[in-house]
């Protein structure tokens, strides 16, 4: 699962900044965070920090994979050159500033105190001697004296912080910390400071969160149940969208198209269970139209990971329905071997994900290629190989899955979708135990999407459960 990046905010530990360093620029940085801050209400930024910090703690529970990682721009992007230019430009202006007569300490000053921050940041609280040391050795009013009288000696100061890195880096940055020991020239020297620095407060971070983890977790369902309350508290009409959500979903249960309207009075013995209903409304997250901007309040945070879900549902979908095609072509004795059968998973799953013209650009190729192994491998096992007229036929109905009318495609989506009902409804080991016939190519990729989905919404179910059965009370008159 790809990692997810962020900057995480921490009381101790200062921002984490994902890749190399950036100094700050004197001066420009206060002021415009001093302008934006004046121009918004003091509600809005407590608001702003309240869903920050939520985000942060939900993602760190729901995501066992969550950590910072280094940052790297695309170099040849706007974005990667104008930061570049600029990073450059201000090292260029302190070796300048060091090399003028007489030398301009200016920036360095800068540097050092932010040095001295970071390195602060980076020290357990039960390191006081430390601390103690890189406030005297960094003490930045007798700094500024000796820069006033030229006497700053940024090489020293500069071998000084290499040797507290050493001693304080993860081993994982020994290497980075020890090619800095080489480099003779202060700016340059600086520069690798400031960028292995920026690694070590990142590996400070994720060493906080793995930390954090086991206490949110235990605590993660009242926690954001709280957060959510104090929201809701500030702007009451946060569970509007919540509310049609949950409504369309008990529709979908109780009447056969969505234009007409549920005869629940009529029916009071036939009405769905408010568990049932919010079931539903999960596995419609698995339907949602990107564009539509009506999404639930209570799952905003999760948006994201769900649509990679509904991608990945897609994906699998497909990847079934030209297996099963496949077989149906070449017999059962092809598709007895696990290795032509990893092997044409992989070859379908890698043609998928590099054609981004669209899905009939796609089962274009999947299909030529796929009409290749099969002849391959019916030749290798001694078997017939297929007619040109099977052949044919075989490419033209692949071909054919990439609508979305497609017989076979709907079926294998229908099997799916039941799949993870049954998860969410009896638990992923009674379903795993009763697999659904014709989904026997993608058990395990399925399986693995299916623990995902149940987990994340049954985490979410914890949390937002009184809101539901409010909501619901209302939706479904009591029998």
């Amino acid at each position: 699962m790809p990692k997810i990046k962020e900057t995480v905010h921490q009381n101790d530990t200062s921002e984490a900044e994902t890749g190399a360093h950036k100094p700050k620029t004197p001066g420009k940085s206060q002021e415009n965070k001093s302008f934006h801050l004046d121009d918004r209400s003091p509600d809005l930024i407590e608001t702003v920090n309240k869903v920050s910090k939520l985000s942060i703690a939900h993602e760190i529970v729901v995501n066992q994979d969550f950590c910072m990682e280094e940052n790297v721009l695309p170099p040849n992007s706007l974005e990667g050159k104008f930061f570049e230019t600029m990073y450059n430009a201000f090292w260029n202006h302190l070796k300048e500033q060091l090399s003028s007569t007489p030398p301009d300490f200016t920036c360095a000053l800068e540097l050092l105190k932010e040095v001295k921050e970071i390195l602060l940041s980076l020290l357990l609280p039960r390191q006081n001697r430390i601390r103690n040391e890189i406030e005297e050795a960094l003490d930045m009013d007798l700094l500024k004296q000796e820069a006033e009288h030229g006497a700053l000696d940024v090489p020293h100061l500069s071998n000084y912080v290499l040797n507290l890195m050493t001693l304080l880096c993860a081993p994982v940055r020994d290497e980075a910390v020890q090619k800095l020991e080489s480099i003779t020239d202060p700016v340059q020297l600086l520069r690798g400071i400031f960028y292995v620095l920026g690694l070590m407060k990142m590996d400070m971070v994720n060493y906080t969160i793995q930390s954090l983890r086991p206490y949110l977790q235990e605590h993660s369902v009242q926690y954001e149940r709280a957060k959510f309350q104090e929201l809701l508290d500030k702007q009451p009409d946060l569970l509007d969208f919540t509310t049609q959500w949950l409504t369309k979903a008990a529709r979908d249960l109780t009447t056969p198209s969505p234009s007409s309207s549920p005869n629940w009075e009529a029916n009071k013995s036939e009405l769905p269970s408010p568990t049932m209903v919010l079931y539903q409304g999960y596995l419609n997250l698995l339907l949602w139209d990107p564009d539509d901007e009506e999404f639930p309040e209570t799952l905003l945070m999760d948006r994201i990971r769900l649509q990679e879900m509904e991608s990945q549902l897609q994906q699998l979908t497909i990847l079934s329905s030209v297996m099963l095609v496949a077989r149906s072509f070449s017999g059962n004795a092809l598709f007895r071997s696990p290795e032509f059968v990893a092997k044409l998973k992989c070859i379908i799953k890698a043609l998928m994900e590099e054609c981004s013209s669209g899905p009939e650009d796609a089962m274009l190729n999947v299909s030529e290629q796929v009409s290749q192994e099969i002849h391959q491998g019916l030749r290798d096992m001694g078997l017939s190989a297929l007619s040109c007229e099977s052949t044919a036929s075989l490419i033209g109905q692949l071909q054919n899955i990439s609508k979305k009318d497609n017989c076979v495609r709907i079926i294998i989506d229908k099997r799916i979708r039941l799949f993870l009902k049954c998860c969410l409804v009896c638990g992923m080991q009674e379903s795993l135990l009763d697999f659904p016939g014709g989904l026997i190519f993608i058990e395990g990729e399925l399986a693995e999407l299916g623990w995902k989905f149940v987990s994340l919404m049954h985490h979410n179910q914890q949390v937002f459960s009184p809101y539901y059965a409010e909501i619901l009370k209302n939706i479904i008159p009591s029998a």
